[in-house]
């Protein structure tokens, strides 16, 4: 890539395969976001039963991702990219096995997969955006990846209804997308030039104690605002699909067509307003939003109400997403892109970890309803944090 792409342009053919690659890998995965609670409910399992099972991903993607920071920095970004989506796909057909401990096995497995890709992915990410349009890539690169969100939780509905279709349909197409994205990523690794050499990772001490360290200061800030502005995402897909159908509401694949197209519209527009107005004002816009919306479900009857909601809490996802991405690339150390990169996309699987586990535990102590007000009390809470963190973030 010379100095020049590098500088002024986004959509080279390196951008373009790696937004493919993610692409899929997301579809495989947001397949699975309304299959799992609905299928572990088939099993007899509880809510609670639900966040752990979502949990379970959420633990070895975190607890693994520094490592493989530390992998992609000291060996190859796509090849890290590659291997995660391999293993993604190949631990879905532990699904097959009727039972919620195979379901857990199979969801951990996939959260190792999950962590490959993502790190790999953000590190090629920040070694390919322009420095003066980092929002704006960011815009477009999580613009790709929730573009999955249109269709691919629709799908897996119609499917598990369908008479000759059911949960083995929707765990053989989620395997064979992170498959196809495995491909993607072949294709990249062949196309795109190798980064320059870097320099050692760390400097002292043993040769091999740099993976130990887990997380990198530099994106700290970024990261927790990441993990803030994510720790609502499971009320509004995975348990939002079990509050529709306990009030009655159908057709509710429609919820993730329109609130997909939204994210998928205004992600890479709000990465550019992003770069404008700045990243505090940015996630303090981002939280605002996701408390209305999630405020909004508990007054909403129909429908209708559910599509109004989604939208407002996409729009808040996608600028305060774009505005992290973009702080967290311009304070990484380049020497430590892999592990800058690693430690920023921890936020993603701890908050859905800890998100699952606290609304499932909350649907069940209190119900949806309060379930609902509660984790608008946490979107809340990220916009305090935001406004006392206002001079760090600008």
């Amino acid at each position: 890539m010379s100095h020049s792409e590098r500088r002024g342009s986004i959509w080279t053919p390196t951008f373009a395969l790696l937004c493919l690659a993610q692409f899929l890998g997301y579809a495989a995965h947001h397949m699975l976001t309304p299959a799992f609670p609905l299928y572990v409910t088939r099993l007899g399992g509880s809510a609670f039963m639900v966040g752990l099972v979502l949990a379970s991903f959420a633990v070895t993607s975190v607890f693994l991702r520094p490592p493989i920071g530390y992998w992609a920095d000291r060996w190859n970004e796509a090849g890290v990219l590659i291997c995660g989506l391999i293993v993604q796909g190949a631990s879905i057909f532990l699904c097959f096995v009727p039972a919620i401990e195979a379901a857990m096995l199979a969801n951990a497995l996939r959260g190792i997969g999950w962590a490959g890709m993502n790190t790999g992915g953000y590190s090629l990410l920040a070694w390919t955006a322009p420095a003066d349009r980092r929002g704006e890539a960011s815009g477009y690169y999580s613009g790709v990846q929730s573009s999955a969100t249109i269709l691919f939780p629709a799908v897996a509905l119609w499917l598990i209804d369908a008479r000759l279709g059911g949960f083995g349909a929707v765990f053989a197409a989620a395997a064979a997308l992170a498959f196809l994205g495995a491909g993607a990523g072949a294709a990249l690794a062949r196309s795109a030039p190798r980064a320059a050499p870097r320099p050692e990772v760390d400097g002292s001490g043993p040769r091999g104690a740099a993976v130990f360290v887990l997380l990198e200061r530099d994106v700290l800030p970024a990261t927790t605002m990441l993990f803030c502005l994510h720790l609502s995402l499971p009320a509004v897909t995975s348990f939002l699909v079990l509050y529709a159908r306990e009030i009655g509401i159908g057709n509710f694949g429609w919820y993730f067509v329109v609130s997909g197209a939204t994210s998928v519209l205004a992600r890479p527009l709000l990465g550019v307003v992003s770069d404008r107005i700045g990243r505090a004002r940015s996630l303090a816009a981002g939280f605002s939003l996701q408390a209305a919306a999630l405020i909004l479900v508990v007054a909403a009857s129909g429908l209708a109400g559910l599509l109004i909601s989604g939208v407002f809490y996409m729009l808040g996802s996608a600028i305060g997403s774009s505005a992290t991405l973009a702080l967290a690339m311009e304070r990484a150390d380049p020497r430590r892109r892999g592990r800058a990169m690693a430690t920023l996309s921890v936020a993603f699987p701890a908050s859905t970890g800890i998100g699952a586990l606290l609304t499932g535990g909350a649907v069940e102590l209190a119900g949806y309803f309060w379930m609902f007000l509660i984790v608008a009390g946490l979107a809340a809470l990220g916009l305090a944090l935001t406004l006392a963190s206002w001079s760090s973030l600008k």
